[in-house]
Order: structure tokens, then sequence, then C-alpha cells
């Protein structure tokens, strides 16, 4: 008897992410559907977290890679082409080739694009970001540089020391680590000139262009709404709070002791629940 209870356990322990995926799955288009109903547009999100993917519940890191870009390229194509698309980011960035498919797609989509951010788009994310018609940040979200790196280094980095050695003092890597860095600088400024809505100025999509690529800043520097706006992005801040209700079904992993806890408070009534 004591055996059958603890293989009942232990069945029911195995089980009970898998249940709690498809539960979370099954809320998480629902609310979609609500959201794509309220704004009569289609939605597509790209959210990573570490979630607890696998039957044993160990976190699986998510970045933008080749499969995202697959899956958000052939939703798009499955959408209208003059409905309004609206994409919700939450990305650390990832495979850079993937985020530029993904840009790419939205750009030539003819509908209206808005990409809401409710709290980071880094990297990868920026890139996307800015094929957008509109871009909706959350008031304390941030975007980042798109600077190409190359390995470990950033490629404006490796590029710099050119001027700051004698030529016959660098050696050979380390020139042609230059060499492939300018291209790939070049490369991506190139293709945010082509991705930026024709609502910017050449002259304005030249200087986000530089700004964003040229290692002003460092990779992990945060871009809030205020430094957005400074680069004249089309910036608003009007995210719909269908979005955050959105991102509660996206957790992280469960801990025995939660790392951040609040009290409920109804802002109509100011009463504490």
């Amino acid at each position: 008897m004591f055996l059958d209870m603890l293989m009942l356990f232990f069945m029911i322990s195995a089980l009970q992410p898998v249940v709690t995926q498809g539960m979370l799955k099954m809320s998480r288009q629902r609310l979609i559907s609500k959201i794509e109903e309220k704004n009569k547009s289609r939605v597509i999100t790209l959210i990573h977290r570490q979630e607890t993917m696998s039957i044993l519940g160990f976190p699986v890191m998510r970045y933008i890679d080749i499969n995202d870009s697959e899956k958000i390229i052939r939703a798009i194509q499955m959408t209208d082409p003059n409905m309004p698309i609206d994409m919700i980011l939450h990305t650390p960035g990832g495979v850079a080739l993937a985020a530029l498919q993904i840009a790419r797609a939205l750009k030539l989509h003819k509908g209206k694009v808005r990409v809401f951010i409710p709290h980071y788009a880094m990297s990868g994310g920026t890139l996307i970001a800015l094929a957008a018609d509109e871009i909706v940040m959350g008031d304390n979200a941030m975007l980042g540089p798109v600077d190409p790196q190359l390995g470990q280094y950033p490629a404006p980095s490796i590029v710099n020391v050119l001027k700051q050695k004698p030529m016959a003092s660098i050696s050979d890597e380390t020139l042609i680590l230059a060499d492939i860095s300018q291209k790939a600088i070049s490369q991506l400024k190139n293709g945010i000139l082509d991705l930026l809505p024709d609502r910017y100025s050449f002259d304005e999509k030249k200087n986000i262009a530089e700004i964003l690529t040229q290692g002003i800043w460092t990779h992990d520097f945060p871009i809030n709404v205020d430094v957005a706006r400074g680069l004249g992005l089309n910036v608003s801040t009007d995210v719909l709070p269908e979005i955050y209700q959105l991102m509660n079904l996206f957790p992280q992993p469960v801990q025995a002791t939660p790392s951040v806890e609040h009290g409920v408070i109804d802002r109509r009534t100011h009463r504490r629940f």
C-alpha cells in the first residue's frame, strides 16, 4: 500500500509541471484573443523568460533564435496584409540574423505595426522594435544598443584598437578581427537604415543608426523612454493593462521563497486586501 501511494505521488509530481504549462498556455491564448478583439489586430508575442519547461523543472535560458524567426514570419504571412500587428516583446536579444529576419518581415507588412515593450527588449529585441511604426514602452521599460558583438568583444571596441596603437604593433589576428568588425558595423547600420519606417527622414535614420551601432554606450546600456525619444524614435507609453496581465502568465521558475512580494491594494478605493 505504501509503495502504491509513493508511486502515485511520483507520478503526480512528474505530471504537475506538464498540467501547469497546459493551463498557462490556455490562459495566454484567451488573453491574447481578448487583446486582438479589443484592438482589432493580430497579436504576436516574443517573450523570453526562464520558464520551467521540462518535467524535472529545470529553467531554460531563452533568446531570439532562428526557430523564433521562422514561427513569427509564418504568423505574419498568415495575417491579412492590411490587418494591424501588435507584437509584444520581452527579450535580452539573441541571434542577429533571426532578429533581422523578424524586423524585415514586420517592415514589409502593409498594416500598421506596433511593438509593445512592457519591461525590456535589448540588442536584437531593439532591432525588431526599430521596424515598428510605433514603439509602445512601459514607463520603466528599456531598449538597448545594437552594436555587433564578436565573441566576447564589442565590434566598435575592436575597431578602436586601430586608432590607439601603431599598425606595426597590432597582431594579424586583431587586424583581421578589426576588419570583420568594421564590416559588421557597416552591415548593421545599413540594415537599420532599411528597417526604420518611412516616417523618418534620411538624416534621422542615419543619426539613429550611427548612435545605436557605433559603441557610444556599452552593449547593456539602458535606453529609457526619454533617451529613446531623444534619439527621435516614435515612442509612446500607453501599454495596455492586459499586456502586463499577459506577462504574469510567463512565470519564472517557482522558488521556495519568492524574491518579490507586495500587498494588494485597490487603486480606486485604496483599500488593502
